[in-house]
């Protein structure tokens, strides 16, 4: 999968360097072995299940800056984002120079109004979310996005100061949802695995 994410960013042209970070040795071999620099190894205080994105990019940023690089953009692309494209980083970027944006980043649609959602009691009963809206029409729902877990552009200072990427001051290229499959259990895996069969990711 990080094969795939490096190559995407290489090929698109996009960066001055392709750095991978990263504490697993066998992580940084396989990067290193496909083109990516994996010049540092991430602190073991970053290095948890919990530790969020915007504090391992910012680490990364501040390593970069204190080695006297200037930065206009600064992208994460995740690692589990097997159908990432390179159109879709140069758009991001795009978007992000050509507006007073903080961060852009890929953004899908949920395909059923979250309005109407509903969870499970521990007694097996249903709750709705938004009760309010039982008898709510779903085409008169405004529609939702969800984070689409491909790519974040983001300028130097929005990493270092740890802004938030769903706000005000952020905005998204939307993918469509048939090419969205970001890959955290074994059933995102296979399903990310059929999609592939369909799917080219250039």
């Amino acid at each position: 999968m990080i094969a795939h994410s490096i190559d995407c960013a290489t090929r698109s042209g996009l960066f001055g360097r392709v750095i991978v970070s990263t504490d697993d040795d066998e992580i940084a071999e396989v990067a290193t072995r496909h083109g990516a620099e994996v010049p540092f190894i991430r602190p073991k205080e970053l290095s948890d299940d919990h530790t969020g994105t915007i504090e391992v990019i910012a680490h990364a940023t501040q390593w970069l800056q204190s080695r006297g690089e200037t930065l206009s953009a600064v992208a994460c692309i995740y690692a589990t984002a097997p159908f990432v494209r390179q159109e879709d980083l140069a758009q991001g970027l795009a978007v992000l120079d050509g507006g007073d944006w903080q961060y852009v980043f890929s953004a899908t649609t949920f395909g059923y109004p979250i309005f109407r959602s509903f969870r499970r009691q521990a007694d097996g009963g249903l709750e709705m979310f938004f009760p309010e809206h039982f008898t709510t029409r779903s085409q008169d729902l405004p529609e939702a996005m969800h984070d689409a877990g491909q790519f974040y552009w983001g300028r130097p200072g929005a990493w270092l100061q740890h802004l938030k990427i769903f706000e005000k001051w952020s905005t998204a290229v939307v993918i469509p949802r048939w090419r969205v499959q970001d890959i955290d259990t074994p059933d995102d895996w296979e399903r990310a695995e059929m999609m592939s069969k369909y799917l080219s990711t250039p």
